[in-house]
């Protein structure tokens, strides 16, 4: 059964750091690229970073280029997104996702709140 289940999220001052983290399980995670989305209240989902299956491409939205990191172990089947000098404008549920054999698979999603 394929599961994503993230963590990590919470309540932060402008201008602090979280770490949110994806946990994997039921299909060959080293193969597949992974992303993380965001959805703010009365906005359209916005994809906020990429992975390629390696590690070693990476792609971030213009928004957070010099703020957030997204990175991935391939042994612990997780990938990770720094999140640092937070915004009041980065508060939305974030979200991990993989196209696995063909099909949109989506974590639970986790609160991320910046407010001071």
């Amino acid at each position: 059964q394929v599961q994503l289940v993230e963590s990590g999220g919470g309540l932060v001052q402008p201008g602090g750091s979280l770490r949110l983290s994806c946990a994997a399980s039921g299909f060959g995670f080293s193969t597949i690229a992974m992303s993380w989305y965001r959805q703010a209240p009365g906005k359209e989902r916005e994809k906020v970073a990429y992975i390629s299956s390696t590690g070693d491409d990476t792609n971030l939205a213009d928004s957070v280029k010099g703020r957030f990191t997204i990175s991935r172990g391939n042994v612990k089947n997780t990938i990770n997104l720094q999140m640092n000098m937070l915004k009041p404008e980065d508060t939305a549920v974030y979200t991990c996702y993989a196209k696995i054999w063909g099909i949109d698979r989506w974590g639970q999603g986790t609160q991320v709140t910046v407010s001071s």
